[in-house]
């Protein structure tokens, strides 16, 4: 039935939202005496969002938000050790073990056996790669894309390279905002796994009856039953 499926990687294969909680809860820790922690983690918001123009996504755009926050918050008073120790928070990040989801390993390999599987996913290319390579399931994918975004456009050119017909092509993926609707809108599949936690970002509210299309599911360990249902049906 499908030609392709891909994966968003972080939140969908493997945790990736406490090492970000994590360090800033840190940042707020660091500036604690400048700005209460409410405060710190707004503006970080604001500043990453203000910088994804610039920066793209990934931690080495996370922190570079995170030093400019710390100077503004401070006036420019922050001394040097202090961001010395904000480097420290995202090389901790950087050198952290990646860790699967629940259910990902097994149902990862199970559809391996059966159909071409891709990673599409924004952020690094380093970071992603070594995510990947600490993952123990790197061998099963036959390609990973790093994009800037994830819109309509971006998944056309990706598809169209690799000569994949939309209504062939199946994403998985834990964002509505980026995995599933612009997927949905080029003719092509989605199943939609939500994440405990999703960047304020990423979130949408879809009007009901909007948009459909897409399945969604409770795991990701359901989701080689429902691509079977698919084919029978």
């Amino acid at each position: 039935m499908f030609d392709l499926i891909a994966f968003d990687a972080d939140d969908t294969l493997w945790h990736n939202e406490p090492l970000y909680a994590k360090a800033q809860d840190k940042l707020a820790d660091l500036l604690a005496s400048y700005a209460d922690s409410d405060t710190v983690i707004q503006r970080l918001y604001e500043t990453e969002v203000k910088n994804l123009g610039y920066y793209g996504y990934g931690i080495k755009s996370f922190t570079l938000s995170m030093i400019e926050t710390a100077i503004k918050l401070t006036n420019g008073r922050i001394p040097g050790v202090e961001i010395e120790k904000i480097i420290g928070f995202a090389q901790d990040m950087l050198a952290h073990h990646t860790q699967l989801l629940e259910h990902v390993e097994e149902t990862i390999g199970v559809l391996a056996q059966s159909y071409p599987l891709m990673i599409i996913t924004k952020g690094d290319l380093l970071d992603q790669e070594v995510k990947l390579s600490r993952s123990r399931i790197g061998n099963y994918f036959q390609h990973i894309e790093i994009v800037s975004n994830k819109t309509e456009a971006i998944y056309a050119n990706l598809l169209t390279r690799h000569k994949i017909e939309p209504q062939r092509f199946l994403m998985v993926g834990n964002s509505l905002k980026s995995d599933i609707l612009p997927v949905i809108a080029l003719g092509g599949h989605a199943v939609y796994i939500p994440y405990h936690v999703t960047w304020a970002h990423e979130i949408i509210e879809p009007q009901p009856g909007e948009h459909n299309g897409y399945y969604e599911l409770e795991h990701i360990g359901q989701l080689a039953g429902l691509i079977e249902e698919l084919g029978r049906g």
